[in-house]
């Protein structure tokens, strides 16, 4: 899809940024130093542009007509030894891995005042600095990189010589697989338990997915690592429900690691590159992982959405909380509610406080539904949450014509953000305040408008760094009703 002028803008003041936040060039190199370094940095520009592992449910959309390949010697050749990610330049994830953490929130900061600017001049304020990992922009001292934060990780899986089974990280821009043997952004052992998934297919002789003859079984694996908890949880996709040796398979990926609580099989057999297909069946173990989030419980099934980084997803949900100001006796709408996480901590932090308030969570997701209703009955919320099946659109269009009462909305759409109908019903609610966590900014940008316009005025708006070494920023934005 190509960016919006919106986009393009945000994506230039984000490059121009980091490359103008380097230390400055000695006056004493050459021309041909200088032109060299020209075109390094137009390469550094060019893969910051690329895509990276940042999308929940499916792989990178480019496609190579040439077959899968293990590794890119050439690109591993090139990488400093003393980097921190043997295959940064082939995997083109973590596209600022080697630049200092400082410098990474400093050029997001740059990005998001210049995408906000026209809102926030039109209200009198500033974007706030951005919360990175364990400091916000602006402490004294040094940085530390962040390092084992990612708690989902996943890997696509291809054929490969005299029935080996290839597993890594699709190259940069390609299908083409990276082999991976460690990476240091996931949560500690998760990559090891995919790469053991690879290696028990190949025993078992389980093939692996021909993705352009559309042959072969197993396609994906998906690993969920707990934060608060040790428990994990891994889902493999395969392109029909029968496999050879299903059992003993099974069984063998639920013994790479000890902390495997459920192993899901979900059934795939559609062309594209969209992970998950619709059917999916535990075939060891719980149905549930449980994880914690600012002190609530949480049984994540396999297809349920969760987020990645954990650490940072407190950190927003608390932004998200503390702008919401609930009061006794208000009733708090959570639109696109998942497994009703950001609702939940709300209302318990509320209970807390003895503040009794009531919870509608919205969500088009069944299986998120269905999380979200033992959620509350885990964390004894059962009689002031309730939650519905719903496309979130079509119910708040619904509540806004029966003139239904919301005291506070909170939003977390996916990147596409919210619709026109929806904030439009939205605003006819009437909420006294709105939250809008946004895991796009250029979205998020075009929705405040509307909001504004609707008769809202913006609070504040603050960024967190929810995945470093990326350019990819989340935001949350407090709304009060004029």
């Amino acid at each position: 899809m190509a960016e919006s002028r919106a986009e393009r803008k945000a994506r230039r003041a984000l490059i121009e940024a980091a490359e103008g936040s380097g230390e400055k060039k000695s006056s004493k190199k050459s021309k041909a130093s200088q032109d060299a370094k020209g075109k390094s940095t137009k390469g550094k520009a060019k893969a910051r542009r690329s895509g990276s592992r940042r999308e929940e449910n499916k792989a990178p959309q480019s496609r190579s007509k040439r077959p899968h390949i293990d590794s890119v010697p050439s690109a591993r050749k090139a990488v400093d030894p003393k980097s921190p990610c043997s295959i940064m330049k082939a995997c083109g994830g973590c596209t600022a891995l080697n630049r200092p953490y400082k410098k990474q929130l400093a050029a997001k900061q740059a990005a998001m005042e210049e995408l906000f600017a026209e809102l926030c001049e039109r209200e009198g304020i500033a974007v706030d600095p951005i919360r990175g990992m364990g400091v916000t922009l602006g402490d004294p001292g040094k940085y530390s990189a962040p390092r084992g934060f990612r708690h989902k990780a996943a890997t696509p899986f291809a054929p490969g010589k005299e029935g080996t089974v290839r597993c890594g990280f699709f190259e940069r821009g390609t299908h083409k697989i990276v082999a991976v043997p460690e990476c240091p952004v996931e949560a500690p052992g998760a990559r090891q338990i995919l790469n053991g998934i690879a290696r028990e297919a190949e025993r078992l002789h389980i093939p692996a997915f021909n993705e352009d003859k559309h042959l072969g079984l197993l396609r994906y694996a998906v690993v969920r690592c707990g934060w608060r908890t040790d428990q994990i949880m891994v889902t493999l996709v395969t392109a029909q429900h029968d496999l050879p040796h299903a059992q003993e398979f099974f069984e063998a990926v639920a013994a790479l690691d000890p902390h495997i609580a459920t192993v899901a099989q979900n059934i795939n057999g559609r062309p594209g590159n969209a992970i998950l297909g619709e059917e999916t069946r535990i075939v060891y173990g719980a149905e549930c992982m449980r994880d914690q989030l600012l002190g609530c419980e949480f049984d994540i099934s396999p297809t349920a959405f969760y987020q990645t980084n954990p650490q940072q997803t407190e950190l927003l949900y608390q932004l998200a909380i503390d702008g919401m100001d609930l009061q006794q006796g208000d009733i708090l709408m959570d639109a696109y509610c998942g497994s009703g996480t950001i609702g939940l901590c709300a209302a318990k932090e509320a209970q807390d406080r003895s503040v009794g308030i009531m919870l509608l969570g919205v969500e088009r997701n069944p299986a998120g539904i269905a999380d979200a209703r033992r959620n509350a009955e885990l964390n004894g919320l059962t009689r002031s949450a309730w939650f519905m099946a719903d496309d979130a659109t079509d119910y708040i269009l619904d509540a806004a014509d029966n003139n239904e009462r919301v005291d506070v909305l909170s939003i977390d759409p996916p990147r596409a953000g919210s619709t026109p109908e929806f904030l439009e019903a939205a605003c006819a609610l009437k909420p006294r305040r709105i939250t809008y966590i946004s895991c796009n900014p250029v979205t998020q940008e075009r929705d405040l408008h509307q909001l504004l316009d609707g008769g809202y005025r913006l609070l504040k708006i603050t960024p967190v760094d929810m995945f470093p070494h990326t350019d990819h920023t989340e935001t949350v934005a407090i709304l009060e009703r004029r």
